[in-house]
């Protein structure tokens, strides 16, 4: 098999201009693909990171029905004491689980005293918060709570609305709530830094301290509209999700009815489906290339065939077998797959060095100066090279059989 190799590697060189066009076609199928991959994935995980980091958590957990109605915030559909204390029980004995934060969002009349509008507001522990939001701290702008990210009696208000009501860190303000039994509170708050907007759910939403809720709220005892999951693996939300729904999912009142449910963040929010187009967009990517190495590996060795008849017929009269006719002209197009997506990795690494050192950044949405990233690994990589090589093999079969079928004769004749 080795000196079928060997002279198929000669065969190549000897039509070096077809080879270097055939191989330089398929170099550039995949950097165009690589390259792709590691832009796209790099803007995923940027993306998924900024949501899921900053806002959302990798899951989170709500009492039935409240996803339903989130829109209004609805009171009623808060975790009690007893439900919140056995979601608790079932997440410490998740070893997959890193950090959770309990929540309470609420919606309230915002008042910087000469104007008024609504605010939509997360009411956190701080502490768990950062643990389970390690990129919450970088959005905060304008801070004035010393080291923690908010302090009794403060107030982060997001960037739109600071900006709208005039407002910056030091201010005092007033938030009007109403509690579940409709009557009404109000309570001033500090305002102790601005946070910056991100695209999604949760980025226009501001945040103090849930002792404070409680008390604007008139709430007693434990209550809860959330629970935010961080994982120690993202990779593992599929199988850790699943599970957290079979054990809390099987949990019911007393009427019967399940009382819990789990949400991953892909579910929450709306840039899943952009994550989706951007995957639906690098499967086209890839059928391209596929086409560009099946198209240009069968020309190639189509006209090989067609210029190699006396050849074929020479080496037939002399006793060569078919099948090793055959293996021949496969191992050229088995080496073209090779040396192209060689050519092709190697100028993709350098491509993703340059943009990592060029230093990139862009906006989206709300979010700016994000800076692009892009990484290659071989997860990412070894399955284009093997698809590229697999259809370079297979392209270079027609050609192939019909050279290994050849009558030696009537191949000779044709000289």
């Amino acid at each position: 098999m080795r000196s079928i190799v060997k002279i198929a590697g000669k065969n190549l060189l000897r039509y070096q201009r077809r080879t270097l066009l055939t191989t330089a076609l398929i170099a550039i199928g995949v950097v165009a693909v690589l390259l792709f991959i590691a832009v796209s994935s790099s803007f995923k995980s940027m993306m998924i990171g900024q949501i899921t980091d900053s806002v959302m958590g990798h899951l989170q957990i709500h009492r039935k029905g409240y996803v339903a109605s989130i829109d209004s915030l609805p009171l009623n559909r808060n975790l009690t004491e007893k439900q919140v204390a056995k979601a608790l029980e079932i997440l410490a004995g998740e070893p997959a689980i890193d950090s959770f934060s309990l929540r309470i969002k609420l919606g309230a009349m915002f008042s910087n005293f000469n104007e008024t509008t609504n605010i939509r507001l997360n009411a956190v522990m701080p502490t768990d918060e950062l643990k389970t939001m390690p990129l919450l701290a970088s959005r905060v702008r304008e801070k004035h709570a010393g080291p923690k990210l908010l302090s009794k009696g403060g107030i982060l208000v997001p960037e739109l609305l600071a900006k709208g009501m005039q407002v910056k860190s030091g201010d005092t303000v007033v938030l009007v709530a109403t509690n579940r039994d409709g009557s009404v509170n109000g309570q001033s708050f500090v305002v102790q830094g601005v946070l910056e907007g991100i695209s999604g759910p949760g980025g226009r939403d501001g945040a103090i301290h849930i002792e404070d809720a409680r008390t604007l709220l008139r709430i007693e005892g434990v209550e809860i509209s959330e629970i935010a999951v961080r994982l120690k693996n993202i990779a593992h939300l599929p199988e850790v999700a699943a599970r957290l729904d079979r054990q809390l999912g099987s949990l019911t009142s007393k009427e019967g009815k399940p009382v819990f449910e789990v949400h991953t963040w892909e579910k929450l929010s709306p840039f899943f489906n952009i994550a989706k187009m951007i995957d639906l967009m690098t499967l086209f990517i890839k059928v391209m290339l596929v086409a560009i190495v099946l198209v240009s590996i069968m020309n190639v060795m189509v006209m090989a065939v067609y210029e190699r008849i006396g050849e074929i017929g020479t080496i037939a009269a002399i006793g060569t077998t078919p099948g090793k006719i055959l293996a021949l002209f496969i191992s050229e197009g088995f080496l073209l797959g090779v040396i192209g997506t060689a050519g092709g990795t190697l100028i993709s690494l350098l491509a993703v060095a340059g943009l990592n050192s060029a230093k990139i950044t862009f906006n989206f949405g709300m979010q700016t100066g994000l800076l692009l990233a892009p990484t290659l690994s071989a997860r990412e990589i070894i399955p284009v090279l093997l698809t590229v090589i697999a259809i370079a093999v297979l392209a270079s079969l027609q050609p192939a059989l019909k050279a290994a079928r050849m009558d030696p004769i009537a191949a000779l004749r044709h000289v």
